[in-house]
């Protein structure tokens, strides 16, 4: 009873943030439509792996290499017009994308270029959406608002790609791009109707642009001076690694022993597991030391990539995906719970692009190792006439798929040795009540 009269609370207080949530997830939806489908459309007129992995790595590294100056601009500026604009940004180039579809002139370049606009657009609307929700939400109420956010791309993994395969067999890529723009549109005009509470921002310096680049590494300062908060980013960038892994090798290792269809299942009901995590935190809204809640759910994460490399079962496979998935919403909407309550408003833009800056840079390291890892190392120790096919391979087994399972097992032994080592850190453990809430 206590958590539906907390859950009434804040749904009757938090109108503004409760809208702008709302079309950012709908955007996040419309956004992962035109990706699933363009993905789909350059690998069947190129049949190249690389040229679908380049348009991840345009989705990804534009945003990590301007974000720690995105996030000097987003403390500097007004967080609402920051997110108009950015939105209005990724919106044109989507428009700009139909049309040169439409008019039968969108080359593979087109696209790489517009992904990398819309990655910038998403290096400024990023930070400032999250730090605009210290401004909107009660700081007792931060867990749930966190939840929420994390649910929006929950909804985002689970519906887009079931929602494009569908559309893309009736309207064409054509009419998906126009419904991620009119999702674009939709959030747009949230925003536009809302007002959001004033705010501190940064004071803008009368010197120029060493000023914005001395700002922008701020949000690095501001963190590596306060050891708790340091050891929080340690902890993200492990799960953020360890998430760009699996991205890259689960499929492989899923299909070395069944089929695409049971793969499809399987991603499916991680989608699923990430949903229901994401409504369990946003109803719930965590314990009363937040931390506790990270660690011990980054250990049950931990354990679930762990037992992917076991043994091949399905079974298995989908209760561990599902179990993976469910607890990612706790540790990234708690770790951002804590920050937003721990950092000054006026600087969170910059430390949370520094933390985005880092954290994404995880990913595209993780893609670039995975496969030689995998297939040099891994797959040919575990091969039925591999070194360890005779020890470790009685255990796990052998042949294709053994050596992914292998790196994973590998992979969570030592990510467990870290994560046990940094919650043994006193100034990561006691973080909430060492450091003083800022809001």
């Amino acid at each position: 009873m206590r958590s539906l009269k907390n859950l009434r609370l804040f749904t009757g207080g938090m109108g503004v943030f409760l809208v702008v949530w709302f079309g950012q997830m709908i955007s996040l939806i419309g956004s992962g439509l035109t990706s699933f489908a363009l993905g789909v459309w350059v690998y069947q007129r190129t049949g190249s792996v690389t040229q679908f992995s380049l348009i991840l790595l345009s989705a990804m590294v534009p945003s990590i290499l301007i974000s720690p100056v995105a996030g000097a601009l987003v403390d500097r500026w007004n967080r609402r017009w920051c997110m108009i604009l950015s939105d209005s940004g990724a919106g044109i180039t989507t428009v700009a994308m139909a049309l040169l579809l439409t008019t039968g002139n969108l080359e593979i370049w087109h696209i790489y270029l517009a992904v990398s606009l819309s990655s910038v657009c998403k290096a400024f609307q990023l930070p400032a959406y999250t730090a605009s929700t210290s401004s909107l939400v009660p700081k007792e109420h931060l867990p749930r608002a966190s939840g929420m956010v994390q649910s929006g791309e929950a909804c985002a993994q689970l519906i887009s790609p079931l929602l494009a395969g569908f559309l893309l067999g009736i309207v064409q890529l054509e009419g998906v791009i126009l419904i991620d723009f009119a999702t674009f549109l939709f959030a747009l005009t949230t925003l536009l109707l809302v007002r959001f509470p004033d705010a501190k921002t940064a004071a803008v310096p009368v010197n120029g642009k060493a000023s914005l680049w001395r700002e922008a590494l701020e949000g690095w300062t501001y963190i590596t001076v306060r050891p708790g908060l340091l050891a929080l980013l340690i902890v993200f960038a492990i799960n953020n690694f360890v998430f760009g892994l699996i991205e890259v090798l689960f499929p492989p290792l899923v299909l070395s022993f069944t089929s695409v269809t049971v793969l499809g299942t399987i991603q499916s009901l991680g989608g699923a597991g990430m949903l229901l995590g994401s409504v369990v935190m946003s109803i719930w809204g965590g314990p009363r030391t937040l931390i506790r809640g990270v660690f011990g759910f980054a250990f049950l994460s931990q354990l679930c990539i762990l037992a992917l490399g076991l043994r091949a079962d399905a079974a298995l496979f989908a209760l561990a995906f599902f179990l993976f998935f469910f607890s990612l919403p706790f540790i990234n909407g708690w770790c951002d719970a804590i920050l937003l309550r721990k950092v000054a408003p006026d600087i969170q833009g910059r430390v949370f692009a520094t933390i985005n800056m880092i954290c994404f840079s995880c990913i595209p390291l993780a893609y670039v190792v995975a496969g030689p890892l995998a297939e040099r190392i891994f797959e040919p120790l575990m091969a039925a006439d591999g070194l360890l096919a005779g020890s470790i391979g009685q255990i796990i087994g052998v042949g294709p798929g053994r050596g992914i399972g292998l790196l994973f097992i590998t992979m969570e032994i030592l990510a467990i040795g870290v994560t046990v080592a940094v919650y043994r850190y006193p100034r990561l453990r006691f973080v909430e009540d060492e450091l003083p809430d800022a809001i």
